[in-house]
């Protein structure tokens, strides 16, 4: 899948290249942070599509129909709590697998984020890139 950057298509899209492939919905608004996870995801395997805020990702995730979403919690507008709470009250998402990557380290927001019902919650500062592609492939049950 082609990134969601500036200049670039502004809806994912099937390609017949990607077929068969997992689908990674990345929400990150560090353009740097979701350069590095696209560009391993990709190397990994997966299909990845990029959206840059909560507001996007909402609609992108109807759109790119991912296996999973790698969900970023403070973004600017609409958080990734509100988004992760739309997300499965939205039939078309509702089974997507999610998993919260942030930098909020506090017991009570990985609680939140369990309650509102994520698959799995991660501390950036406490994981390297390898570590979340072995959670997502094990959400995956690649």
């Amino acid at each position: 899948m082609s990134s969601n950057i500036e200049g670039a298509k502004s809806t994912p899209t099937e390609k017949s290249a990607d077929e068969g492939k997992k689908r990674i919905l990345i929400v990150e608004d560090d353009d740097t942070l979701a350069e590095v996870y696209e560009q391993r995801l990709k190397f990994e395997g997966f299909s990845t599509w990029r959206s840059p805020n909560g507001e996007r990702a909402l609609k992108d995730a109807i759109n790119f129909h991912p296996n999973l979403i790698l969900l970023d919690v403070m973004m600017p507008n609409l958080n990734g709590f509100d988004v992760l709470d739309i997300l499965r009250n939205t039939p078309e998402t509702k089974d997507a697998k999610i998993i919260m990557l942030t930098a909020l380290s506090q017991p009570k927001d990985a609680e939140k984020a369990r309650e509102l019902g994520a698959d799995d919650f991660l501390v950036k500062s406490q994981m390297v890139i390898g570590d979340v592609v072995a959670r997502i492939k094990k959400k995956l049950g690649c």
